[in-house]
């Protein structure tokens, strides 16, 4: 990290900068969708690989989502309600334990294939069940599932261990992308190096550290869809030249989202050419420690470090300067089933009394013999929200003597120590698709039942308590449960949240037919995007 890096980080959380926000009014009136043309967005990294089932960036989703199908989708536009995809329609048995799903007629891969139940089936038994060698970051997701049959080339029957509310939202996952069954028999890492799906665009080229380039799909089976001739995702790393990008119309968009003082440039430059959106966001980072490597694999020492974190004063700060908010555990605040503030302040780490909290952690590290403690913090170095909050963090420890070397790494390096425990303590991230309890806390779950769990510990109680959760149909029973889940989990400090992120996204007012959500990973097959002019 250069100096002068952390020097403009540090004077903007000391001067606690405010910036002025000007929001422009959405569209009064719909416009009639007018096809053509190439959209051009940013993506700020690069996808580690190509396979959906594997990957949880969005700077894989991004680029990658357009060319593949999933069986169900969420409707960003209809409320978050769930739909069918490639499903046409679906039943659920009066039990709860079998979903029956009819596929759409006529589906063809871009290579030509007639997409059949075969497809759908390997493609869920890939992500519920990976062979040797295939790595499913969702696998802990799917616990419910017993068994995936396809009795004829349009049904898809999915048979559950048990009912469970949660599992078509899950099954609905825009990453469950439906890849073809010839392919996987053949290699079942064909994903990982090769693009061929069903979806609204064909892939054309990938040059890496340039950019990505995918046309339209002629034969896509949504008649009329989609709008664009193709899209260009351009890969740049430096947030001020993605500014420029979109401020120069060289892009249109950087579905990610911007900061608060990015926001206010592109307005003052483009004034009623530029639009923005802005969402509540179901992404939080969290710092993971290397439960396997001393001495982070000592209660005292991980709860320490969480608890010189001042999570209320920071998220103050960092809101006027980053992409992040709102003070919650591991559930989205606001949200269904996230704690009331009432219930986050008497979490360790989550109290208000800082220079209480902060006493308490410099005991526990004389306690466990750490007083001076030093590491190094690894970090991804995407600028938004990673390089503000890394450098918010190592200051937060300094003040408990504690001296953490800030490392950041690129996209793919960041990911792969993080997945090999090549690490001490490491910043990371947690993000979903919607707010649903089984979502969030499954990367919480032990190592040997969640692949997204880098924290490397094993804890048969999460376990326990996330099976009871998922199972309970009282909605106050659910709620216990969680609260139980998310206390164990803070005591123990395992892995931490830090602030809630908040969705800023400015784009050029000709980029139609896109809504922001609450997940940048919604919403982006670009079926339905348009440009005006």
């Amino acid at each position: 990290m250069r100096a002068t890096s952390i020097h403009r980080w540090l004077a903007a959380l000391a001067t606690l900068l405010l910036v002025s926000s000007t929001m422009l009014p959405t569209e009064a009136l719909a416009q009639q969708p007018r096809p053509g043309g190439e959209l051009t967005f940013v993506v700020s990294a690069e996808p580690p690989s190509y396979d959906g089932h594997r990957e949880t960036s969005f700077a894989h989703i991004h680029p990658v989502a357009p060319h593949y199908s999933t069986l169900l989708r969420i409707d960003v536009a209809n409320n978050y309600k769930i739909v069918g995809d490639l499903a046409e329609s679906w039943t659920i048995s009066p039990d709860g334990k079998t979903y029956t799903f009819k596929l759409r007629d006529g589906v063809t891969f871009h290579n030509g294939d007639k997409l059949t139940s075969a497809d759908v089936k390997a493609s869920l038994e890939r992500i519920v069940n990976p062979p040797p060698g295939v790595v499913s970051a969702r696998k802990a997701s799917y616990q419910a599932i017993d068994r995936i049959e396809a009795p004829d080339p349009l049904t898809v029957v999915v048979r559950l261990k048990w009912p469970e509310a949660s599992m078509l939202a899950n099954l609905a996952s825009p990453w469950n992308y439906i890849y073809n069954a010839k392919k996987l028999a053949e290699d079942p890492r064909f994903p990982e190096k090769n693009i061929l799906g069903t979806g609204p665009f064909i892939f054309v080229e990938h040059v890496p550290g340039s950019h990505w380039v995918a046309k339209k799909n002629p034969n896509y089976f949504m008649k009329g869809l989609p709008y664009l001739d193709g899209y260009r995702a351009v890969f740049i790393r430096s947030a001020s030249a993605a500014v420029a990008a979109v401020r120069s119309g060289q892009a249109l968009i950087e579905f990610r989202g911007f900061s608060p003082a990015q926001r206010d440039d592109l307005v003052r430059a483009l004034g009623d050419k530029i639009r923005v959106q802005e969402s509540p966001w179901t992404c939080v980072l969290t710092i993971v420690f290397n439960n396997e490597k001393p001495p982070f694999n000592d209660v005292r020492v991980r709860r320490a470090l969480s608890m010189a974190i001042d999570r209320w004063q920071g998220s103050q700060v960092l809101s006027k300067i980053a992409i992040v908010k709102e003070v919650g555990g591991v559930l989205r605040p606001g949200s269904e089933y996230a704690a009331t503030e009432s219930e986050l302040v008497e979490y360790p780490g989550f109290g208000k009394d800082i220079e209480k909290a902060r006493a308490e952690a410099r005991r526990l590290l004389k306690e466990a013999g750490q007083e001076n403690l030093k590491f190094v913090f690894k970090n991804r170095d995407t600028q938004m929200p990673y390089e503000p909050v890394g450098i918010f963090l190592i200051d937060q420890w300094r003040r408990i003597g504690v001296t953490a070397e800030h490392r950041p790494q690129e996209t793919a390096q960041f990911q792969g120590d993080l997945r090999n425990g090549n690490y001490e303590v490491s910043m990371d991230f947690a993000c979903d698709f919607m707010d649903e309890p089984d979502l969030q806390l499954f990367k919480y779950l032990s190592a040997d039942k969640s692949p997204a769990n880098y924290a490397r510990y094993n804890d048969p109680v999460l376990d326990e308590l996330y099976v009871k959760q998922a199972r309970a149909t009282n909605e106050a029973e659910r709620r216990k449960l969680v609260r139980e889940f998310e206390k164990r989990v803070l005591e123990q400090a395992y892995q931490v949240p830090t602030i809630w992120w908040q969705r800023i996204v400015p784009h050029w007012d000709k980029v139609k037919g896109w809504e922001v959500s609450s997940s940048h990973y919604l919403n982006q097959d670009l079926r339905d995007v348009w440009l005006s002019e």
